[in-house]
């Protein structure tokens, strides 16, 4: 794979059904077997909200409605020789359930509603550990 030449934006969904939310574990790099939120690149005239219902559906079938966006972090990966692989910056988006119950499918190896125990349980990546303890706060 190439290096990239610039950022990608990408999309997290957290859908909220009651007090839990959504989460993946993930099927390809970067974080291939980290559990992590739905999500992933948005198209070329997609809009944010769409990109996050559009993933949620691919990677879990749940349905869920985007409302707000919560925050953005970057996700920037070096390879073992110390050059750039990945250069992401990950817009955080709210979203409700409206149907389904997660099924792993498209680039998700496992999928499950989590409380923010479950989440700091499975949870490695320390970016996304405070983004869903901010949220779980806010709500």
């Amino acid at each position: 794979m190439p290096p990239p030449t610039h950022p990608r934006v990408g999309v997290g969904c957290l859908v909220w059904k009651g007090g839990q939310v959504l989460l993946i574990r993930r099927g390809k790099p970067p974080g291939y077997g980290e559990w992590s939120l739905p999500g992933g690149s948005q198209e070329l005239g997609e809009t944010l909200f769409a990109a996050a219902e559009r993933e949620v559906r691919e990677e879990t079938g749940v349905t869920a409605r985007a409302r707000s966006v919560l925050t953005a972090v970057d996700n920037i990966v070096h390879d073992a020789d110390g050059r750039l692989a990945f250069h992401y910056t990950i817009v955080d988006v709210e979203a409700d359930w409206i149907a389904g119950d997660p099924i792993p499918s498209d680039d998700a190896l496992d999928a499950r509603w989590a409380d923010l125990v479950a989440c700091e349980a499975l949870v490695v990546w320390e970016p996304l550990k405070q983004v869903l303890r901010t949220a779980f706060a806010r709500r």
